[in-house]
């Protein structure tokens, strides 16, 4: 995307953001993943919310992209193991607070709000703490934070654990082939458009582009079970969760749908930790139809069985 789109943020704890609003309407706020930035969503998904009459933020969390760096020194990978929290983290509380802080800039809520893997918990977490900020939540390929569910497997586990890759070629193939490895195989992946993402991510990342990503690691360990504070959300809730998911265990979408009230799930065959372009059409009106809902649809007890 080009950079004269993008704006900036400066938030009351000293936090810039960089943002970027494109469309009319009723306000959608897009929250990105693990070290993922404001362009890392599909254009053809972000072309259809403003065609489909939405004005849609998209912005870059803390640590990402050209939103400012956190100050503070890592944890080591066995205080993350561990999952030993440090006073000096943030945690996903903090990162909602920016998403809220940034709508409140803008002067745009409530928004109807959507957040896939960590930025689902993000975009959780902003419609429990902050529920006049959010008209609607849909949370994609993300989890409670509770231990026994929507843990990734092995294999993603090590890979999320590589060390940086040192060149922007490398950090480029690697993107892909993550993306190949956790994208399921019943939506095909864009290769040339993940490469191209990330070509533009390592341009925009700037120094300290890899402590980021553990830094937000921690936020997410910090947090712990967010089980409790889910069934506080009001706002109708659309979870969407691929069946073949090896970074968020399916578990993760279920629990989430348990907890949040009258939440409707849909867990959808053949897809993966990736919103690949067969997806998009079938997301996008899952999105829209949530954002329609009345608020008092949110209202009741237990959770509908899946949708396929």
């Amino acid at each position: 995307m080009p950079i004269a789109d993008e704006q900036f943020c400066d938030l009351a704890g000293g936090t810039r953001l960089c943002y970027r609003v494109r469309g009319n309407g009723p306000p959608i706020l897009l929250i990105a993943g693990l070290q993922l930035q404001l362009h890392s969503w599909p254009v053809a998904m972000a072309d259809g919310l403003v065609e489909r009459g939405f004005s849609v933020i998209t912005f870059d969390n803390r640590d990402v992209g050209r939103s400012s760096r956190i100050g503070i020194a890592p944890p080591s990978k066995l205080q993350l193991l561990l999952r030993r929290a440090r006073t000096q983290d943030y945690d996903l509380t903090d990162m909602a607070a920016d998403a809220a802080g940034l709508l409140e800039y803008l002067r745009l809520g409530p928004a109807h709000v959507v957040g896939m893997s960590m930025g689902g918990m993000i975009a959780q977490t902003l419609a429990a703490t902050r529920p006049d900020l959010v008209r609607s939540l849909t949370s994609i390929f993300s989890t409670t934070g509770a231990r026994r569910v929507g843990q990734p497997a092995l294999a993603s586990l090590l890979r999320l654990l590589q060390g940086p890759p040192r060149t922007r070629e490398a950090a480029v193939q690697r993107f892909v082939d993550s993306m190949r490895a956790i994208g399921g195989r019943g939506f095909p992946i864009d290769a040339t458009a993940l490469a191209d993402y990330a070509g533009k991510a390592w341009d925009r990342g700037g120094p300290d582009r890899d402590a980021g990503i553990v830094r937000q690691i921690t936020a997410i360990v910090k947090s712990g079970d967010r089980t409790a504070m889910l069934r506080r959300i009001t706002a109708p809730t659309l979870v969407v969760h691929g069946d073949r998911d090896p970074m968020v265990h399916p578990s993760g979408g279920r629990a989430t749908a348990a907890a949040i009230p009258d939440a409707r799930l849909v867990v959808i065959p053949g897809m993966g930790h990736d919103i690949a372009p067969g997806v998009v059409p079938r997301l996008l009106n899952l999105i829209c139809d949530n954002a329609a809902r009345p608020p008092s649809a949110a209202a009741g007890s237990g959770s509908p069985g899946p949708t396929r």
